[in-house]
C-alpha cells in the first residue's frame, strides 16, 4: 500500500468538499441544517438509535447534494449550450436532492416531534 498516494487521495477528497461548500449555496444550507440537527439532538438528548438514524440521514442528504453538484459541473463541462438532455440530467439530479431532503425532514419530524411535544 502506498501511504503517500492514499494521503494524496484524501487531500483530493477534502478539496472536493471545500470546492462544493464554497461554490454551492444549497450545500451550505444543508450544512447549516446539519448543525441545527446536531444541536437539537444534543439538546433533546435523543437516543443512540435515533442519533444513528439522524447520522445516516445526514450522510445521505449531503451525499445527494454533492452528487448533484458533481453532475452539474460535469454537465456544464460537456456542453454550454442549452440542450434538453443536459437539462434532464440536471433536473433529475435536483429531484434526487429534493426527495432526499424531504425524506430527511420527515425523519427529523418523526424523531424530534415527540421530544418537542413533551
Amino acid at each position: 500500500m502506498n501511504i503517500s498516494k492514499l494521503i494524496r487521495s484524501f487531500g483530493f477528497a477534502f478539496e472536493g468538499i471545500h470546492h462544493a461548500l464554497r461554490h454551492n449555496q444549497n450545500l451550505q444550507i444543508h450544512f447549516l441544517a446539519v448543525f441545527v440537527v446536531i444541536i437539537a439532538a444534543w439538546f433533546y438528548k435523543v437516543s443512540h438509535i435515533e442519533q444513528a438514524i439522524l447520522t445516516v440521514t445526514i450522510l445521505v442528504a449531503l451525499s445527494a447534494e454533492m452528487i448533484n453538484t458533481a453532475l452539474e459541473e460535469m454537465t456544464d463541462l460537456i456542453t454550454t449550450e442549452h440542450r434538453k438532455e443536459a437539462k434532464a440530467a440536471k433536473d433529475v439530479a435536483a429531484g434526487m436532492v429534493l426527495i432526499t431532503a424531504a425524506g430527511s425532514i420527515i425523519i427529523a419530524a418523526i424523531i424530534f416531534l415527540p421530544y418537542i411535544a413533551s
